[in-house]
């Protein structure tokens, strides 16, 4: 059962209407230090945004350039489609024994979450779709956070950059071994959420030592 109604905006929720007001352009600029991040992303049943699911969501919160480790969220959903060749990446069982809740509700609560921080993700486009799909099934509309991806933002850490270093899709495994980050935790939402903070922060400190980036703006300057 849905927990509201799919007509407008004027019968949201409460939750996406406190939301919907994070954007309506009368709140004060931040500074760097000021501003939030948020690093995440999602396990899914497959790669199909209209036929596959988010089977889990991971974000952790990032500020004055420290990872806040008591500043996140690890969600399970309950799965209403299953596929048993994704499970060997993902890891997660049908009957797995975790304490899952309704799509609903995990949307209501990453919503919560994330606020209007500026979101950060490894091929963000992915993870914002599966989210933009299950926000549309439920009658929301699209995420209005701003969106860096790491991917993009790692090929400018790169002494010289050629035009097919664009075209290329850096993985998470070939960021983690150039900046040295462990990868023990891959492939759980909250553990490449986890992992992609730590390369953002990285990225970040490559970018500034080599005075790519000064401002905020410059790094929406490079990831576009």
């Amino acid at each position: 059962m849905q927990l509201w109604s799919k007509k407008n905006n004027k019968n949201s929720p409460d939750f996406w209407k406190k939301y919907s007001a994070l954007f309506d352009g009368k709140t004060k600029q931040k500074s760097w230090e000021e501003t939030r991040f948020v690093a995440f992303d999602t396990e899914t049943t497959g790669f199909d945004f209209e036929k596959d699911r988010v089977l889990s969501i991971g974000a952790v919160g990032i500020k004055d350039n420290s990872i806040n480790v008591a500043d996140q969220l690890e969600l399970y959903l309950k799965q209403e489609i299953f596929n048993q060749d994704t499970v060997e990446i993902h890891g997660i069982r049908k009957n797995a024994d975790l304490d899952q809740i309704s799509e609903e509700k995990a949307l209501q609560w990453f919503i919560e979450f994330i606020g209007d921080s500026i979101l950060v993700a490894h091929h963000a486009r992915f993870d914002t779709q599966m989210i933009d799909k299950a926000l549309k099934r439920n009658g929301l509309g699209a995420l209005k956070n701003k969106v860096l991806d790491t991917s993009t933002l790692f090929k400018h850490t790169k002494h010289q950059v050629y035009r097919n270093d664009f075209n290329r899709p850096y993985s998470l495994e070939e960021l983690c071994k150039d900046l040295k980050i462990s990868e023990s935790d891959r492939h759980t939402a909250s553990g490449d959420a986890f992992i992609t903070a730590l390369a953002f922060l990285k990225i970040i400190s490559k970018l500034r030592r080599d005075k790519k980036i000064q401002k905020l703006k410059d790094l929406f300057a490079l990831s576009s």
